[in-house]
């Protein structure tokens, strides 16, 4: 028994090898918990609360679209995420620090086995070294990815492993291989990802038929079932944009694209050397470098990488796309077609990091096999990149720049005094913050006027905007973002700008505060749960009713009443 898993293990040594650095990756979820710290931007100033204000609903499925009180009086549950969502069932199931390192785990270790398939199975035809197609796998699942994508990034390469395994098998490719291509619907998001994804294996289904003149039925099925399951997972928001009238959403009022020529190139390039902050690859330092140095040796041997070549240039493509896509000469298009307004297609960027990590172990292969000490480059480049990842890990990246750990940030001691204190139910009154994420009053059940979500009444947007006209006014930039954009509901200052963190240690007063606190009020307002103090408190009509501390805690809060 122990001398077959001791050749179990060496024989795939390199594999069980990456499995360890991944758990050793993972361990600060498991080991320290909530005192993880963890990213705020788009994942503990929305997704994760979200998840958990969902689970606690009793509306995860519903036929209707049902408004949840939560937040805005009245948030659409369409706005949410679907009950066929796995990652929904992970905060029903266990606490939201628990579910989220399970996600994690899930993504990264899907990422890895997913990259490795591909790369051995379809993008390499003669066997090559493990360090070709171990190490850049290694690499891709340790990829800062955007947290609440689960599979939407980390599994394409799994994606598209199983869609060319049933090309290339038919009706003959093993079940269990469609059983996981089913799966991973429920486990990514259509909208961000796979709609694009989908899209380009319609478009190889439709070269293959010219090319074979021969339709692929079992390759057809794969992408028509897939597709399917998206379309039912999303059922709400489908009825909701094409057969429910009951909202308009803000997203009809979406003003965006008014980059001038210049700053779209530039960005482009940006783009294809550091990614988006929700797909980066990293890929300026190590891998674009490799892959240059493997081109000039191919031009050396007169070898044609026609993969790489493709791949590279794919990629260039797609930059170049997402950058012009915000470009004013768009704009005669977006105000005219509105779901070239509503629906942003510049998101096929998010295919880029599998794309890198492809192109990365092309060039590895040919250093490894046409340069003299091209093997010993390979593996320097395989251990730098992943050294480089492993040091982004979430607990190591946003320790070192202080932002607070997932306990810290709700701070869920600090908020139910606050709730002690008001002694009321959290369901008969409303609040706002400033100087913090509203996300964090929902967390701890507080009802709320402000939010960040996806999508909201437009109406609601209208009214909220009276409320902080004043303070619109004195920065024209936070004034473009709310009208043009508007995701964030926010009690914005103009002296803060777009910084939505104001801890205890830099909590300087607001001088003057420019807020219309009748429409405060018309609008159920009871509360302000201001980070920093408010000098014009008695002229704007409000009461501070008191400021609370713990030691635990990097908040300090004011809490105002409205008179």
């Amino acid at each position: 028994m122990l001398s077959s898993l001791f050749n179990n293990f060496m024989k795939h040594k390199f594999i069980w090898i990456a499995c360890l650095i991944i758990t050793a990756y993972l361990l600060p979820y498991y080991i320290l918990g909530e005192d993880t710290h963890i990213r705020v931007h788009d994942n503990m100033d929305s997704n994760i609360v979200w998840y958990k204000m969902l689970a606690e609903s009793g509306q995860i499925f519903t036929l209707e679209d049902t408004p949840l009180p939560n937040a805005i009086n009245g948030l659409p549950r369409s706005t949410l995420p679907s009950p066929f969502d796995a990652v929904v069932w992970l905060y029903v199931l266990f606490e939201p620090m628990t579910a989220y390192a399970i996600s994690q785990t899930v993504m990264r270790f899907a990422a890895f086995f997913g990259m490795y398939l591909l790369l051995t199975k379809f993008v390499f035809k003669e066997k090559h070294s493990i360090w070709i197609t171990v190490g850049p796998s290694l690499a891709f699942a340790m990829l800062p990815y955007w947290p609440s994508g689960a599979l939407s990034i980390a599994g394409i390469p799994l994606a598209l492993y199983l869609f060319l395994s049933i090309r290339k098998s038919g009706w003959e490719t093993p079940k269990y291989l469609w059983m996981a291509l089913m799966l991973i619907p429920f486990l990514s998001n259509f909208v961000l990802s796979f709609v694009f994804f989908l899209a380009l294996m319609g478009l190889l289904f439709v070269v293959d038929w010219i090319h074979f003149r021969k339709l692929n039925w079992p390759f057809f099925t794969a992408i028509a079932s897939m597709t399917s399951i998206y379309i039912v997972k999303n059922y709400l928001l489908i009825t909701s944009m094409f057969f429910d009238s009951g909202f308009t959403s803000h997203r009809e009022e979406l003003d965006l694209g008014h980059n001038s020529f210049e700053r779209s190139y530039q960005l482009a390039w940006e783009n294809f050397l550091y990614g988006h902050t929700h797909d980066e690859a990293h890929q300026a330092y190590i891998i674009i470098p490799v892959i240059f140095i493997a081109l000039l040796v191919a031009v050396y041997r007169r070898l044609a990488p026609k993969k790489l070549v493709t791949l590279f240039l794919f990629n260039l493509v797609l930059s170049f796309w997402y950058a012009f896509w915000y470009w004013e000469g768009w704009r005669i298009v977006k105000d005219n077609i509105m779901v070239a307004n509503t629906f942003n297609f510049a998101r096929i960027h998010f295919l880029d990091p599998a794309i890198w990590y492809i192109c990365f172990a092309l060039a590895l292969a040919l250093l490894w096999n046409y340069v003299k000490f091209g093997k010993v480059v390979a593996v320097i480049a395989v251990i730098a990149q992943c050294i480089l990842l492993f040091g982004l890990t979430e607990e190591i990246k946003y320790n070192s720049i202080g932002t607070p750990t997932f306990a810290e940030f709700y701070s869920e001691d600090l908020f139910n005094e606050i709730e002690t204190y008001i002694g009321e139910e959290q369901a008969a009154y409303r609040v706002v913050s400033i100087g913090m994420h509203p996300t964090i009053a929902q967390y701890n059940g507080f009802y709320t006027l402000d939010t960040y979500n996806n999508s909201f009444p437009l109406e609601y947007k209208h009214e909220f905007r009276e409320i902080i006209a004043g303070e619109l006014e004195k920065s024209p930039t936070l004034e473009s973002y709310y009208d043009t954009w508007g995701g964030r509901l926010y009690m914005y200052v103009a002296e803060h700008g777009k910084d939505y963190m104001f801890l205890k240690n830099r909590n300087e007063p607001i001088e003057q505060l420019d807020i219309n606190t009748d429409a405060l009020q018309e609008l159920g307002g009871d509360y302000i749960l201001s980070a920093v103090p408010i000098e014009n408190d008695a002229e704007l009509g409000l009461v501070h009713e008191q400021t609370f501390e713990n030691e635990q805690s990097p908040w300090e809060i004011w809490l105002y009443s409205l008179e």
